[in-house]
């Protein structure tokens, strides 16, 4: 791979007619093991020698921060890093600084990006969910019971689809059809591990960074979509008037809120949530903006950081949330509901929420799916959204 400058700032969704096919060149040159980011800002594709950061008792940005510095005293003008950090913050990241980073455009500034992605090869699936629907719906009664009881106010409970295929499976495929059936969102696959992927299409934004402007795109509250038009707008508008999905919202906007206060002078959060959608959901969204003060010295990893988790992922209160999760899923999460993204030694970055993704391992795929569970919340509509967030990947691997 040729040296390119890593990304420095962003490219904007103004830029002036991006090279066609530049960024989904990048898209088209994946190959399993390599690093590759899509955002609405950029594209990113590394390979080749990587300096890991390493694991430590030391906070990960400060970590991080002395990777990248390391980096640039050996050479590398615009070192970035490129990876993920897992639901648990204390676990070993998988986070590095390559040597070569291609930055393009976004993929969604790219017209190629509208051509229809390749079918999956033909392939016979196993799947085995991980707990039945049966048993995580009785999760979800059992949680609900609890909130009635005034213990806590929310916790996201996820399930998994383990999926194992007959071949090898083919990553560069599936990350074509992810990132071609949504290419504004956050699609990536990244290594974690020896002969281990991440791969997904997060419709969800942390925090990023560009200089001292802050923004963060909190989502919660959701419903499937429809194919029916008529019938997609109705759940649209219901999410929107719906007093369970916007308390659910209004809690996570406030978290973030709260976390963010400390490192900015300004902070705008609008009074309503609006509307995003994705190929398969609904989303209430909120985009929080900030200013940092100048000369700021907060990293995005370490405002992500200090975002992370945010009650859309795990619950509130936190602590509590995080002891209910353990009791009651019988999984470890692993990077499901961390955080992927990228950032260079000047601090700027964008990190996302590890949603809508699968580890990927020779055959065998593990889905992940999570949904708020609040007093009002129901076992069958929770157990029905966590199937509709599985429909994402599903379609990528043509097992739908």
């Amino acid at each position: 791979m040729p040296a390119v400058p890593a990304p420095r700032g962003g490219h904007s969704a103004e830029a002036a007619h991006p090279a066609v096919g530049a960024a989904t060149g990048l898209l088209d040159a994946y190959t399993e093991g390599a690093r590759f980011l899509a955002t609405p800002t950029r594209t990113l594709l590394a390979d080749g020698p990587a300096r890991e950061v390493p694991h430590g008792e030391s906070p990960l940005a400060q970590r991080v921060a002395e990777t990248l510095a390391a980096a640039r005293r050996d050479g590398q003008s615009n070192p970035v890093v490129i990876g993920a950090v897992p639901f648990d913050q204390s676990a070993p990241a998988a986070l590095a600084v390559p040597e070569f980073v291609q930055d393009g455009p976004p993929l969604a500034n790219d017209p190629l990006i509208a051509l229809p992605a390749d079918l999956p090869a033909e392939t016979e699936w196993a799947m085995r969910p991980v707990p039945s629907p049966e048993v995580y719906g009785a999760g979800v009664a059992a949680v609900v019971e609890r909130m009635w009881r005034g213990e806590f106010s929310k916790v996201v409970l996820a399930r998994t689809l383990e999926l194992t295929a007959d071949a090898p499976l083919d990553l560069p495929v599936m990350l074509q059809r992810l990132a071609r059936r949504d290419p504004s969102g956050y699609t990536f696959a990244l290594p974690t591990g020896p002969d281990s992927n991440l791969i997904g299409a997060s419709p969800e934004l942390l925090v990023s960074r560009r200089g001292n402007k802050v923004v963060a795109n909190p989502l919660a509250g959701s419903t499937p979509r429809s194919e029916d038009l008529a019938e997609d707008v109705r759940r649209a508008a219901a999410l929107l008037a719906s007093a369970k999905d916007l308390h659910e919202h209004a809690v996570v906007v406030d978290a973030v809120h709260g976390a963010l206060a400390p490192y900015c002078t300004t902070l705008d959060v609008p009074a309503k949530p609006t509307l995003i959608r994705t190929a398969t959901m609904w989303h209430l969204s909120t985009t929080v903006t900030g200013t940092l003060p100048e000369g700021s010295a907060a990293s995005a990893l370490e405002l992500a950081s200090a975002l992370h988790p945010t009650p859309a992922v795990c619950g509130t209160p936190t602590l509590t949330a995080r002891q209910v999760i353990a009791e009651t899923e019988p999984f470890d999460r692993g990077f499901f509901t961390g955080m992927i993204g990228w950032g260079n030694a000047d601090g700027d970055g964008e990190w996302v929420v590890t949603i809508r993704c699968a580890e990927a391992q020779e055959r065998t795929l593990r889905l992940y799916a999570g949904a708020g569970v609040v007093a009002a919340s129901e076992p069958e509509s929770e157990t029905a959204e966590t199937a509709a967030k599985f429909r994402t990947f599903l379609h990528a691997v043509g097992a739908e």
